[in-house]
């Protein structure tokens, strides 16, 4: 008896000391990319054909609120304030939105392979976007493409809700069938219409671009963050007890039907409002929550705000290439995201292989 209560005793030590060595980790992890993001936004705002150095950009950012006067004269003072602050906060928001709306639905649909587009958000954002720039709105972009993606939500969701009753699988399916429609029509409608050059702005917000982001932009991505994004984060108690299964989730007193819905129309608001500034910007949602659960491990009240936090840091430092690379020529973030995402991938299903 004796000895059983010792290596009873010894168990919840080590369980105890685990549990304290992995909140260090956490921790550690979470001051690092706070403070990985603060120098990564002063260094994309400082890099372009006009150098300006960070004391000159904090400066300038300090001036504009009220704070003392500008050190830079008025056009780079203008550079900094109304070109590359409004792009780089945008990118960060986009990178912390998508990869945060990945890691939910990976959660959600308890699929590993889950990304923010599974529902169609991207394909219906696009539809709405095309639709604008051709007709000559594009101040009505953002607007557009948004009100394309709930579209899209709401046509998935009516599709799985005809087929019965409303399962993750059958989400699933009703989004990859309402998304290649939205393709479709929309390489219809390109093919259609488009004459001359006109098809590169098509291209560029196609394939996503934050060459656009003024202070609108920043304006609806933060406010999609604290509408939808925060709550999110916060709801990692839930999301963990979706791990095991619904019965599971039930036993633990969660509504899931109602929970489940909850999250994923959140999710969906997140995503639209991400895309509908900055185009359809892959691999961000999928890639980044596995890489950080390698560095966290899975529990979801630790992940999803350090995901946000390597998100913000990644597309920040992709956007900064898409845009320098070939200065003079940019290439749309897309493609960077994508060039950096699908090896990145390969490697993390490789090292999980060898894991398991």
């Amino acid at each position: 008896m004796t000895t059983r209560r010792g290596a009873t005793r010894s168990i919840r030590a080590d369980k105890s000391s685990a549990d304290d060595g992995g909140r260090t980790r956490r921790t550690i992890v979470a001051i690092v990319m706070v403070v990985l993001l603060f120098v990564s936004l002063t260094f994309a705002i400082t890099v372009g054909p006009t150098t300006i150095t960070p004391i000159d950009v904090w400066g300038s950012v300090a001036h504009h609120l009220g704070l003392g006067t500008s050190p830079l004269p008025e056009l780079r003072d203008g550079i900094v304030w109304q070109l590359r602050l409004p792009r780089v906060l945008t990118a960060a928001a986009v990178g912390a939105g998508l990869a945060v709306s990945g890691a939910v639905m990976q959660a959600v649909t308890r699929n590993p392979l889950a990304d923010p587009y599974l529902l169609g958000l991207s394909s219906g954002a696009s539809l709405g976007a095309v639709a604008v720039l051709l007709l000559g709105a594009s101040l009505l972009l953002p607007i557009a493409a948004f009100l394309g993606a709930m579209l899209a939500l709401g046509l998935t969701l009516l599709l799985a809700s005809s087929l019965g009753r409303i399962t993750p699988s059958r989400t699933v399916l009703a989004g990859i069938a309402v998304s290649a429609l939205a393709s479709a029509i929309t390489s219809l409608v390109i093919f259609w219409t488009v004459t001359g050059d006109s098809y590169r702005e098509i291209l560029g917000w196609l394939l996503g671009s934050l060459a656009g982001a003024r202070w609108p932009e920043v304006a609806i991505a933060y406010s999609a963050i604290l509408i939808a994004g925060v709550p999110i984060v916060l709801s990692g108690r839930v999301l963990d007890s979706f791990a095991f299964g619904d019965v599971s989730a039930a036993a633990l007193g969660v509504n899931v039907q109602r929970t489940r819905w909850l999250l994923l129309g959140t999710t969906a608001l997140l995503t639209g409002a991400m895309v509908s500034v900055s185009g359809s910007i892959g691999f961000v949602g999928l890639v980044l929550p596995h890489a950080v659960r390698l560095m966290v491990g899975p529990r979801h009240r630790a992940l999803l705000p350090l995901t946000a936090l390597v998100g913000a840091v990644f597309l920040v430092w992709a956007d900064t290439l898409a845009r320098t690379l070939f200065d003079p020529r940019e290439l749309p973030v897309g493609i960077v995201t994508a060039l950096i995402g699908a090896p990145v991938f390969a490697l993390l299903l490789a090292r999980r292989k060898a894991s398991s």
